[in-house]
């Protein structure tokens, strides 16, 4: 059986298995099972051996923990004290209490790495305050269904620690370029705020009286201890003091000091942490797990490097692939979930990329940012379906409100595209070159 041909059969096997509702992680077992007998008689070796070695990686360890520290700050204060925390800087911005969901997303999102537990713990303290107090209610729920994906972008994230594991990358270097593209985002996010607020000012609420200086600083004084442990993990990373395990490790460990001090850790919310905390490593482990089996079947069909062989000989210059690996991204986007997205796309993409001449570090930022925009895409976008249950709006409407959102995220993919290098991977080289 030709190259072709064995490629065609394995992507209907795997759509078949997929679409019976099996298990990610079986049907891509089952999918590398099936190319694994066409070049060896003994799959069962390899699958032994790869599930071993795709789990039992030391870098692989920071998954779990950054996970936990995760799970244990989703069940403190930290959603009341980030909103009422910020709420006094931005009075004077058009917009104002808006911006508090982008800032309150980002800060949030780099402690969680979840987009799904950003956008629902944020909007679950921001939307009763803003209605509350008068603020348009479309703009409230587009941006908070945006800015929740920022859990994914701002480091550390559980996508980027996925990516780089699958892709054989730096998992610190990853983080590091992530953090100009997070900040882009939030830019751009509160620079929409503020335009359609100096349009509309009709929309806007009476403004608040103005606060002293000093009663902003008392205020901000609950966001002092999250700020130093995020600045400890993240910093620890970004100077060498620390690699992306022990960060996380640190992490855990500042996170139940902080739980237990704000008085909001109990046995009950230790346990629940703990056990949320394994469910959604397993379930990623296992994932990986089944894409390391398919990697290495596809591997010794030899289908990856084919396809490479095939682009670059249909000529394809690297922003017509980037553009084709856009629609696929999203596409995908629209039935899958971002890690089960990246597993199953990286054995192939990854040699088509290099191909092409693109860093592997810029790519994985490309396909943050590619899930990002999946997360917040009709019909199956995540986090449209959480600000659904948020809020009780028709998904439509959600997905409505999120668009000028959307197209911001569009701008920051058109822009790292144009500039990699000034925008991902300056910071990273010039960070570790130290």
């Amino acid at each position: 059986m030709d190259i072709a041909t064995l490629a065609l059969m394995l992507l209907c096997v795997l759509c078949l298995l997929l679409g019976t509702g099996l298990w990610i992680a079986l049907a891509l077992t089952g999918t590398g099972w099936i190319a694994m007998t066409f070049v060896h008689p003994a799959p069962g070796l390899f699958l032994a051996s790869a599930f071993w070695e795709s789990t039992g990686s030391w870098t692989l360890a920071a998954l779990p923990m950054f996970v936990w520290m995760g799970e244990i700050l989703f069940r403190t204060k930290l959603s009341e004290e980030l909103f009422n925390g910020l709420a006094p800087w931005v009075n004077r911005l058009p917009g104002r209490l808006l911006h508090v969901n982008i800032l309150a997303c980002g800060i949030f999102g780099s402690v969680s790495g979840s987009s799904a537990a950003t956008c629902a713990t944020v909007s679950k303290i921001a939307l009763p305050e803003l209605k509350r107090r008068g603020y348009d209610e479309r703009v409230a729920i587009g941006s908070l269904a945006t800015a929740g994906t920022l859990g994914i972008m701002i480091p550390p994230s559980i996508i980027m620690v996925v990516y780089a594991v699958a892709a054989e990358v730096s998992i610190v270097r990853v983080f590091i370029a992530g953090m100009i593209p997070g900040l882009i985002v939030m830019a751009l996010f509160s620079l929409y705020i503020i335009v359609w607020a100096l349009l509309n000012p009709k929309k806007q609420p009476t403004p608040e009286p103005p606060t002293t200086f000093v009663e902003k600083l008392r205020q901000s004084m609950q966001l002092i201890p999250c700020a130093i442990l995020i600045i400890a993990v993240i910093g620890s990373m970004f100077v060498g003091w620390a690699t992306a395990t022990e960060a996380a490790a640190f992490g855990v460990l500042g996170s139940l000091v902080l739980a237990a001090v704000t008085r909001t850790l109990s046995w009950r919310s230790f346990f629940e942490s703990l056990a949320a905390a394994t469910r959604l490593s397993c379930m990623i482990l296992f994932i990986l797990a089944g894409a390391a089996f398919l990697t290495k079947a596809m591997a010794l069909t030899g289908i990856p490097s084919a396809l490479a062989s095939l682009v670059a000989a249909a000529g394809l210059g690297p922003l017509e692939i980037i553009a084709i690996l856009t629609v696929v991204y999203l596409i995908l986007g629209t039935a899958l979930d971002g890690v089960s997205m990246i597993v199953l796309t990286t054995s192939v993409v990854v040699p088509i990329v290099q191909q092409a001449g693109f860093d592997l570090v810029w790519f994985g930022i490309f396909i943050v940012l590619l899930v990002e925009l999946a997360e917040v895409s009709p019909p199956l976008g995540f986090n449209l379906f959480v600000m659904q249950t948020m809020t009780g709006k028709e998904q439509t409407e959600v997905a409505y409100a999120s668009l000028p959102f959307f197209c911001m995220l569009v701008v920051t993919v058109v822009l790292i595209t144009l500039f990699p290098i000034t925008l991902v991977t300056a910071l990273p080289d010039v960070l570790l070159s130290r």
